[in-house]
């Protein structure tokens, strides 16, 4: 799903978030991929997780259907190394990226998504570290002339007990304008122990003058679902309650210098129970909130565009399992228990950013510098530098080259959480990666074509093993504790993309690749990897979409994935209590990630005033793991009404 100008709205005039100053996507230094409203509309997606399985450097570890946890990784890396942004506002969690897709709105409500691949720290933060992902929901302040008083209404149905209903009202008012959306979705779930509930909703609006742009958003989510085998495969009952909110005031002035001051928080609330129900055996609650406000300063001048900001993170947590000890007296009541979060942390990051954008004819040069210190590690600044470059050599083709370093700082999980199976560590180092990438795009007529080649030297990657020689066995039983430790990892990749779209739009064919290889270059000994090596060594994904009969449309999708690494299996075709009278699987096996091909259907039926669908996900039943033990639903039917008011 690379950008291209065959979608619903014409890419180049789309500005991106490429570099800290906003440019249409044609100039730009570095080649976002844009899924566009068209393309998610053809896509057989319920949720962002399921879109974002489409795109070809995109890494998509689903644990629970419908996108209810699912880790999300760019080139190689890991689900705390990328940044996730709704509407520019970074919403990633310190707590963990387990939870980074608790997103409080629906697939109908994104106008489009914009996904940057590669380190970004000198623009997005540091923890930009493998990338970004930005989702532009409906309603942006650049497009209130086409958004019209409309509503929307979504209900469908399908196996495992599954519903959904979502709906969404936008209203404008010369140059105010609201959007507002609701959803709520259930199921029973495809294996034991993987029923969820899910509540949503989200607000934006804002208002645009001769003098500036003012936005606001704000949004809530709850889910409720049982976590199987998420976090340790011995354990299969897992459960999990979400609770997060955010909300967030940006503007934009439109004078000579431009000036953007930001405002957000974010709050999230965990509660996690190994057992499901046995309250208070091996359960924790986190609450985490999240402070920021930046401002950003850009000029024009005869030399280029030119850019100054600043940025404060604030980023804490209350917890009964993650920080430092609190005195009794400082306890706090966690709301609808009779428990008190025991545990606390707090650490604020503090950025400033420079950067200088030339703008020729044919050539766009990027340069900017990110010093950047946090409170946790020490009160030093760190620069982290980047260069784009990119040349224009005839029209539709653009070549490309960046340099970045980036750096990101250990999650609470990491540095503190521990249990039977998963062990922090204090010591944790931040995270630093140098990378280089080279690539190209050429679109000619209905061809969309890129390619792009990289290369990421990592010191310091968090990632959490298994220590040689700790693996201890009791007849069929096996006990196993992962440790977060730091490696040195290089990572070499490519990826390429071609689509074709008719004049007429009525066929769009396209196809990807990726590879990647990782090499080592510590001597760390140990047995296994949970997360950072077991990365996607080759991708493929196909899709062709075509209007069939009248009003008839159908696009068949085609995924074959290929994941280095090892994991421990266990037997579940039985459980047995253990010393404590938990039910918990016995050892099988370790082995090796399998790959794995799936195929999907959708088909839809569009009118003026509504459309009829059908998705037919895993149309060949495919039971594949993609995490450890983590075992997939086979095939799955959803179908339902779009009603639009």
């Amino acid at each position: 799903m690379e950008a291209s100008d065959e979608g619903g709205i014409n890419l180049d005039d789309v500005e991106v978030t490429a570099s800290r100053v906003s440019m249409p996507l044609e100039q730009t230094a570095r080649i976002v991929t844009v899924v566009t409203r068209e393309e998610i509309e053809n896509c057989p997606a319920r949720t962002v997780s399921d879109l974002l399985k489409y795109a070809s450097g995109v890494d998509v570890r689903q644990r629970g259907a419908y996108g209810i946890q699912t880790d999300i990784s760019i080139d190689g890396g890991t689900h705390d190394q990328i940044v996730i942004l709704i509407n520019g506002v970074n919403v990633s969690s310190p707590h963990t990226g387990h939870l980074a897709t608790d997103f409080p709105f629906n697939i109908d409500d994104i106008e489009r998504v914009e996904i940057l691949e590669g380190a970004a720290s000198r623009v997005f933060g540091s923890s930009a570290y493998s990338g970004v992902i930005n989702i532009v929901t409906k309603g942006s302040v650049t497009e209130v002339e086409k958004l019209l008083p409309e509503g929307m209404i979504r209900l469908s149905g399908g196996s495992y007990g599954t519903a959904q209903s979502n709906g969404a009202f936008s209203l404008s008012n010369n140059n105010l304008y609201s959007y507002l959306s609701v959803g709520y979705s259930r199921s029973d779930g495809a294996v034991n122990n993987s029923d969820f509930i899910r509540l949503n909703a989200f607000y934006n609006g804002g208002v645009s003058t001769e003098e500036i742009d003012l936005k606001w958003q704000a949004g809530i989510s709850r889910k409720d679902y049982g976590a199987n085998t998420f976090y340790s495969g011995k354990f299969p009952n897992q459960y999990e309650e979400n609770r997060n909110s955010t909300i967030a005031l940006m503007a934009k002035t439109k004078g000579r210098i431009q000036v953007a001051p930001t405002l957000y928080w974010n709050r999230a609330n965990d509660h996690y129970q190994l057992i499901r129900g046995m309250s208070p055996t091996q359960e924790n609650y986190h609450r985490t909130d999240v402070y920021g406000a930046g401002l950003n300063l850009q000029t024009e001048w005869v030399g280029g565009i030119s850019s100054v900001g600043a940025e404060l993170r604030n980023e804490g947590i209350l917890s009964t399992a993650l920080g430092t000890p609190l005195s009794p007296e400082k306890y706090v009541n966690i709301s609808g228990t009779d428990r008190q979060f025991t545990k606390k942390d707090n650490r604020t990051n503090i950025c400033y950013h420079l950067e200088h954008d030339i703008l020729l004819n044919r050539i766009t040069i990027s340069m900017g510098l990110m010093a950047n210190m946090n409170t946790w590690l020490d009160h030093r600044f760190r620069l982290y530098p980047g260069v784009d470059v990119s040349w224009r050599p005839v029209d539709g083709l653009k070549i490309y080259a960046v340099w970045s370093v980036a750096q990101r700082m250990p999650t609470f999980t990491d540095i503190y959480y521990k249990s039977p199976t998963q062990v922090g560590y204090a010591e944790l180092q931040p995270e630093h990666v140098n990378e280089f990438c080279v690539g190209g795009r050429w679109q000619k007529g209905g061809f969309d074509t890129s390619l792009r080649i990289y290369y990421r030297h990592q010191t310091d990657m968090i990632d959490w093993v298994i220590p040689e020689d700790s693996v201890t066995k009791y007849g069929r039983g096996i006990y196993t504790t992962y440790h977060a430790t730091n490696l040195r990892v290089n990572n070499i990749g490519a990826s390429a993309s071609i689509r074709y779209t008719t004049a007429d739009k009525r066929l769009s064919v396209s196809a990807k690749y990726m590879l990647m290889n990782q090499i080592r270059k510590d001597d760390i000994r140990f047995d296994d990897s949970y997360y950072g090596l077991n990365y996607l060594r080759n991708k493929v994904v196909a899709s062709i979409t075509a209007h069939i009969w009248k009003d008839l449309s159908a696009t068949l999708a085609y995924r074959f994935q290929d994941r280095a690494g090892t994991y421990y299996e266990y037997d579940t075709s039985h459980m047995v209590k253990n010393a404590y009278g938990w039910d918990t699987y016995l050892f099988k096996d370790k082995t090796e990630y399998r790959p794995f091909s799936l195929f999907d259907i959708q088909l839809r039926w569009q009118r003026k005033h509504y459309e009829l669908f059908a998705d037919f996900d895993n149309i060949t039943n495919k039971r594949y793991v993609d995490i450890g033990n983590v075992v997939q639903p086979g095939f799955w039917f959803m179908g339902g009404v779009k009603l639009k008011l």
